[in-house]
């Protein structure tokens, strides 16, 4: 698969029961749905969707998409993005920009 393009915020469940916020889209959503079918994660849910193609939006993709791919269908685990702090100014600017705090 290519780049990805994020067009969606969720939260998803740790089995512990900690939650967090990611920036993605329904691929990866389904991804976190099948890792919740195999108990890699407790849950994961959207918080909204179609969120616009900001700059911030576009200088996390190249970030994940430079670190991670998309998992297969067969994945045996759930990987959680680790994000440096530069990063994480556009990613908390995404969430203020679609009103997720």
């Amino acid at each position: 698969m290519g780049q990805q393009v994020f067009t969606l915020i969720e939260e998803i469940t740790r089995k512990d029961g900690t939650k967090y916020t990611e920036i993605a889209n329904m691929v990866m959503n389904g991804r976190a749905e099948l890792a919740a079918d195999r108990g890699f994660i407790t849950e994961v849910r959207i918080l909204q969707l179609n969120i616009p193609h900001s700059a911030h939006v576009i200088n996390y993709e190249d970030y994940i998409n430079a670190r991670y791919s998309v998992p297969g269908e067969d994945m045996d685990h759930w990987e959680e993005w680790k994000k440096d702090d530069k990063i994480m100014v556009d990613f908390n600017a995404v969430l203020k920009e679609n009103h997720i705090s």
